[in-house]
């Protein structure tokens, strides 16, 4: 895979908070980021079989949706 160079702005702390974990673990910090930036963006990304499932559930259930909301 290509890699390419980024810069971006943190809080001093948290940076120092990087190096040290980068090398508790005998790491790069290119690699503890690349892993936490992926990590981010599975935990925000919401699949589209996520929604499928939601979509289809509502539509089994919507007598009962209205019934609650009374």
């Amino acid at each position: 895979m290509h890699s390419i160079k980024i810069s971006s702005k943190v809080e001093e702390s948290t940076w120092k908070d990087l190096k040290f974990l980068a090398a508790e673990q005998n790491r790069n910090i290119s690699s503890v980021l690349t892993e936490a930036i992926e990590e981010y963006i599975q935990r925000k990304r919401i699949r589209p079989v996520v929604l499928a499932h939601l979509d289809n559930s509502m539509e089994q259930n919507e007598e009962l949706g209205k019934l609650l909301a009374k």
